[in-house]
């Protein structure tokens, strides 16, 4: 069951969506709710349904004191890797929150220090706190829009689908078609891209 961080502060939320994916940007989500929200249908994003998301992106948005939506695109993906440019997409998001955090709850095991703002990593912390779970749902809803928008301009790539993760229906578009600039680089695209000609 989702709670409530219990410190007498306003407490930051965040959490990453796309880390893995082959294509697209990562996008990172911050938020601060009310001390009294609660929600029966707030969970980790990867645990809900497509259409509960949605509801639960305006509830969010519509009762949250702060949040902050932030992409970081390929270009820089490929420049830092990929847990730098999550990172890096997490602290943008921090940084345009309304208002500024006393304490900031992360998802996961790896964080960089924003500030001086004191923070913890928890692991699965999207499916143990509401901010975290609320940054999840944030961070997956924008970036799938996202994914929409930019499958209308490479619809091979199936990205309405798939968001850019490594289906074998990618791949095998990649495969056929090649890459895209929409495509990180620095991944590795194709399993055999890891093979030696000898």
């Amino acid at each position: 069951m989702l709670k409530m961080f219990d410190l007498p502060c306003s407490i930051a939320g965040t959490d990453e969506a796309g880390r893995g994916c082959l294509a697209g940007p990562v996008t990172a989500a911050a938020v601060i709710l009310p001390k009294n929200f609660k929600s029966t249908l707030l969970n980790d994003s990867k645990q809900t349904r497509e259409g509960d998301r949605n509801k639960l992106r305006e509830i969010i948005i519509n009762e949250a004191i702060s949040y902050s939506i932030e992409h970081v695109y390929m270009e820089e993906i490929d420049k830092l890797n990929i847990l730098n440019a999550s990172i890096l997409a997490m602290h943008r998001a921090i940084e345009n929150l309304d208002c500024d955090p006393e304490y900031i709850i992360v998802d996961g095991n790896k964080f960089k220090p924003f500030r001086n703002i004191p923070h913890e990593c928890i692991i699965k912390g999207d499916a143990k706190f509401f901010s975290i779970a609320a940054a999840s749902i944030l961070a997956k809803t924008a970036r799938d829009e996202f994914m929409k928008e930019i499958h209308l301009e490479f619809p091979a790539y199936n990205w309405n689908r798939n968001k850019g993760y490594p289906t074998k229906e990618h791949r095998e578009a990649i495969r056929e078609h090649g890459n895209t600039p929409y495509h990180r680089k620095s991944f590795k695209l194709l399993p055999e891209q890891l093979k030696l000609s000898l």
